[in-house]
């Protein structure tokens, strides 16, 4: 038994079996690249779900990030700390925010977000208390907490974990008058991700979320935008909304706004959503926490002035054009935005996985989802030559 068989064996004995990764260990990152415990260096085409936009292990996030490890780590919010204020500024002047709440994980932001919009409707919608409801999406996914899988479409994230929170309403992603007909007086908010990442890159048609954001302001119904994936770069803008000219009232980030260091998010919001909060009804522990909000200053940083979301919008434009040249009669659809990419495959071809099985014995590590879905979201800084090879590597393996 080599390490990594020695390692993958321990997980599979003490381990709950809540993943089904690929068998690859790995012990080292740089940039676009990891390597594993036998020395074989991959190409990283998840990019941890879009927290490395930078890159792994940005020797300036490092940096910030063990110099703040040397000073001052946690207080709790029951005191104050000298890098908290700091982000609140370089946050509210890079997204045009009014409020921030700062949390650790996007989970964590998602039910930041409920609570906030739900005590919102009360408070100064006049919702009658423990009505509100709040509107989604079939195949979206937000986080894994209760209340999120209670308004999951997906089985495995659902199932027997009842009983579930009340005040959902499901909708078709992408359906605009959908949209307007589920809209009543008990409605508080909309929460809806820019384009659904988990359900396999499915990007909503032109048009589709200026309608929404007209809908919602005609019925004073709060948007919530989920850009934990789509946020800070990935998509070739700041924000995915941008694509589209709006502005949502309540935005989520999370993975990427810490670089893949630390657990940080956030709750951006540009409505009186986050004012309704009082001292005691929401934090925690480590939210806003002195090295979080070291890490994200500089990773927030780096992704604007080292021009990663401009390349994300070029590379993303000529891998697209890539993968689209591929001849091959198991593809079905190639579509994506920036660096959020996906290569839909026949049924017929037997599923992505074993794809994503032969890619990693190319050098190449991506993900299957939904079955017959290969994801391709690299990090922000990969080169027009990285991505020539990708291509390749991918055309070998599904030609």
């Amino acid at each position: 038994m080599n390490t990594s068989e020695k390692l993958i064996a321990t997980e599979q004995r003490l381990g709950a079996h809540n993943y089904k990764p690929l068998d690859v260990v790995l012990t080292r990152g740089e940039g676009v690249y990891v390597w594993d415990t036998d020395g074989n260096r991959y190409l990283d085409c998840l990019s941890a779900y879009s927290a490395v936009n930078q890159g792994h292990c940005h020797p300036k996030i490092l940096a910030a990030m063990v110099e703040q490890a040397g000073r001052l780590t946690l207080t709790s919010r029951a005191f104050r700390n000298d890098q908290l204020a700091y982000l609140y500024e370089e946050l509210a002047a890079l997204t045009g925010s009014h409020k921030i709440l700062p949390m650790n994980s996007g989970a964590e932001a998602v039910e930041t977000a409920i609570k906030a919009v739900r005590k919102w409707g009360y408070e100064v919608k006049g919702v009658p208390e423990g009505k509100a409801e709040i509107i989604v999406c079939a195949d979206n996914f937000h986080g894994r907490t209760l209340s999120i899988i209670s308004f999951s479409t997906d089985p495995d994230a659902r199932t027997g974990f009842g009983p579930y929170t009340a005040g959902f309403r499901i909708i078709p992603f992408g359906d605009a008058e959908a949209f307007a007909a589920a809209i009543n007086g008990n409605t508080v908010a909309a929460l809806i991700e820019p384009i659904q990442g988990e359900a396999g890159v499915v990007i909503p048609p032109a048009g589709y979320f200026t309608r929404i954001r007209g809908l919602c302001t005609d019925n004073n119904v709060t948007l919530i935008l989920d850009e934990i994936q789509t946020g800070l770069g990935r998509t070739g803008k700041l924000l995915a909304e941008e694509h589209e000219g709006i502005e949502a009232d309540v935005t989520l980030i999370g993975k990427a706004l810490s670089g893949g260091f630390y657990p940080v998010s956030a709750v951006l919001s540009n409505s009186e959503v986050l004012g309704v909060l009082k001292p005691g009804q929401h934090g925690s522990t480590f939210g806003g926490n002195p090295l979080a909000c070291a890490v994200a200053r500089t990773a927030l940083k780096v992704l604007t002035e080292e021009g990663m979301i401009e390349n994300a919008a070029e590379m993303g434009d000529y891998f697209l054009e890539g993968l689209r040249s591929i001849r091959s009669n198991i593809v079905r659809d190639v579509r994506g935005r920036g660096l959020m990419m996906a290569v839909e495959l026949e049924p017929e071809a037997g599923g992505a996985r074993q794809y994503c099985h032969a890619l990693k014995e190319r050098g190449l590590l991506a993900k299957d989802t939904h079955d017959h879905t290969i994801r391709l979201a690299p990090p922000l800084i990969i080169s027009r030559e990285q991505v020539d090879w990708a291509v390749s590597q991918i055309e070998k393996t599904i030609t």
